[in-house]
């Protein structure tokens, strides 16, 4: 069992704020996410800035992209992302015209998927799954449970390399505890703490602990 990946997501309203806190965090954590709010905010200039600062770390571009896949991918893979997401509910040929362009191809799941849809994704070759308990799901009062825990299991089973995220914080990750993790995602676990920094290696060292 591989030990999981810390993944920051930068979910910005501008890229001065994002900026701040990647240079206080960045060397801490291992994948940078350009999130959605800032891929919308700032687009290709908030990933080329990620890209110049920090060249060695994987950049993602979370456009959740629907639509036009082969012309969002290349614009996020020429401004230096590695990999980037697309929405589940997005058609076969969209995701097969945006694996053409860039390195890695995620599909984030919302809604309601079906393992029959995961199998599919498989089939043309994409390997990564974003678990995916929403902003506004949490905010109105949803929690991680073993039903959860299940579908990340099943997916990891049948081949994906599974991200989850979605209000995790430091003692969130002992619920994975014995599943073999890819990644693990978070935002304001890190960017809204006191002590951001302090708080990516607390994340860190917890899943050292956990995963050895």
């Amino acid at each position: 069992m591989n030990r999981p990946m810390l993944q920051i997501a930068l979910d910005h309203n501008c890229l001065e704020d994002a900026l701040s806190d990647i240079l206080a965090v960045g060397n801490d954590v291992d994948i940078i996410e350009v999130g959605t709010i800032l891929c919308l905010q700032e687009g290709q200039k908030a990933i080329s800035c990620m890209r110049s600062m920090f060249p060695d770390k994987i950049i993602v571009a979370d456009t959740k992209c629907a639509d036009a896949g082969s012309t969002v991918a290349k614009n996020v893979a020429d401004a230096g992302a590695d990999f980037m997401t697309v929405i589940c509910c997005a058609t076969i040929p969209t995701m097969k015209s945006a694996q053409k362009e860039v390195k890695e191809l995620q599909v984030e799941l919302y809604g309601d998927w079906t393992f029959d849809q995961a199998r599919q994704w498989l089939d043309i070759g994409i390997n990564q799954a974003i678990y995916h308990q929403s902003r506004d799901a949490l905010l109105s009062g949803e929690t991680w449970g073993e039903k959860d825990l299940e579908k990340v299991s099943k997916l990891i089973d049948m081949g994906f390399k599974v991200s989850v995220t979605g209000g995790l914080n430091v003692d969130t990750l002992k619920l994975f505890q014995g599943l073999d993790v890819f990644n693990f995602i978070t935002g304001r676990g890190i960017t809204a703490a006191q002590d951001p920094k302090k708080a990516a290696i607390e994340f860190k060292d917890e899943i050292k602990r956990i995963w050895g």
